[in-house]
């Protein structure tokens, strides 16, 4: 089962999340059937927020509203706080990552970008294409898994942009940037809303 629109906040990143490797859409299913117990599962997104160490952020339905669950590798509900955040973290941060860069704005930056070099010559403006190129490469499209090694990758690739760019904006790196509140407040929604008691 993978991330619906319903996976954050109303106006938050929408963006689907299915795991990047052979059998995690097994996994995926297994961690809904385990969650159900606590509600209707509405998505169910795998990460991996320390490299080996799989979790499985559930939305579920209540009434009118959304529970969260974050459930460890062997499908058991995580009660530490620290974890669940570190979970939640690491989903939205990719969510955000794909989210921007659906809404067009590599898209839009690499139109400019050509027509800036339609119009100026090539200039530095074939290495900024080459990378935009590379960091919509490394955005990749589903299946993902959100990890840390997937944050660093298109962080790396947003740099390379920046550098590359000189005095044009990223819009991006500007969008990435701007989202911290975002992060903030859908963390702060999954911990309210655990279905099992942190501590």
């Amino acid at each position: 089962m993978a991330a619906g629109p319903a996976s954050l906040p109303a106006g938050e990143p929408r963006a689907a999340w299915h795991p990047g490797r052979v059998g995690l859409d097994e996994e995926l299913d297994a961690a809904a059937q385990a969650a159900s117990a606590y509600g209707r599962v509405s998505a169910v997104l795998a990460a991996d927020s320390v490299p080996g160490l799989r979790a499985y952020l559930v939305c579920l339905e209540e009434g009118e509203e959304r529970g969260w669950l974050v459930l460890d590798a062997s499908l058991a509900p995580v009660a530490e706080r620290e974890r669940v955040h570190e979970v939640a973290s690491i989903v939205v941060l990719c969510e955000l990552a794909v989210e921007l860069a659906e809404d067009g704005q590599l898209e839009a930056l690499q139109a400019q970008l050509a027509e800036l070099r339609l119009g100026e010559g090539p200039g530095g403006l074939e290495a900024a294409q080459e990378a935009a190129a590379q960091l919509e490469a490394v955005i990749g499209t589903p299946p993902r898994l959100a990890s840390p090694g997937y944050l660093d990758g298109v962080g790396a690739a947003t740099l390379r942009l920046e550098q590359a760019l000189g005095e044009h904006a990223s819009p991006l790196a500007s969008a990435l940037a701007s989202h911290t509140g975002t992060v903030q407040a859908f963390v702060a929604e999954v911990d309210g809303r655990h279905l099992v008691p942190l501590r």
